[in-house]
């Protein structure tokens, strides 16, 4: 992701679909002021963009949870965080390529790209708010499998704090990890 994206970033998180989930400010400020340092390499978090037949359709972030010790502390009484543990949001922007797979699609491809680049990750984290369906079962398809469950400070005020932790392990050197069936 770039700068210059910043505007169709601004589109989806005001679209009714993401803004229930993420619950974002949506001026170029705020954008600005959450996306931008680590656009410039001032944060140490990923925001990349999910790309089918060269057009846009989503947002992934990631980070190595150790580059933030308050996401450790919120996760740590209700699952293990080993180290080298990393963590995924995503969102795909356009309502009409929701339901088909894609976030699937894209986490897998994310989960790779994870393995391939960080060689140090150990696994992936992900809390899902208990009641956002589509998310968490795009993570099962994906194939991470469930760890545990508990209260979170949800993104959105509206939630329950109720949230799924699901976890994909690197894969072996012996080959990969099989999927979880669904």
């Amino acid at each position: 992701m770039t700068e210059e994206d910043f505007g169709l970033l601004r589109e989806w998180l005001a679209r009714p679909h993401v803004a229930r989930w993420w619950n974002h400010e949506t001026s170029p400020a705020a954008v600005m002021r959450d996306f931008g340092p680590a656009v410039r390499g001032e944060e140490p978090s990923e925001d990349l963009l999910a790309s089918l037949d060269g057009r846009p359709v989503g947002l992934v972030q990631c980070c190595l949870l150790a580059d933030y010790p308050e996401y450790i502390a919120e996760l740590a009484p209700l699952v293990d965080v080993p180290t080298g543990a990393m963590s995924i949001d995503y969102l795909v922007g356009d309502p009409d390529r929701t339901g088909q797979g894609l976030g699937t699609r894209m986490i897998e491809s994310v989960l790779d790209r994870i393995w391939a680049v960080h060689p140090s990750a150990t696994c992936v984290i992900v809390p899902v708010v208990a009641a956002n369906r589509r998310s968490w079962r795009a993570l099962e398809k994906a194939g991470l499998r469930k760890i545990g469950e508990g209260e979170m400070e949800p993104d959105n005020p509206a939630d329950d704090p109720a949230h799924f932790l699901y976890r994909a392990d690197r894969p072996s050197a012996h080959g990969a990890v099989p999927r979880a069936e669904t």
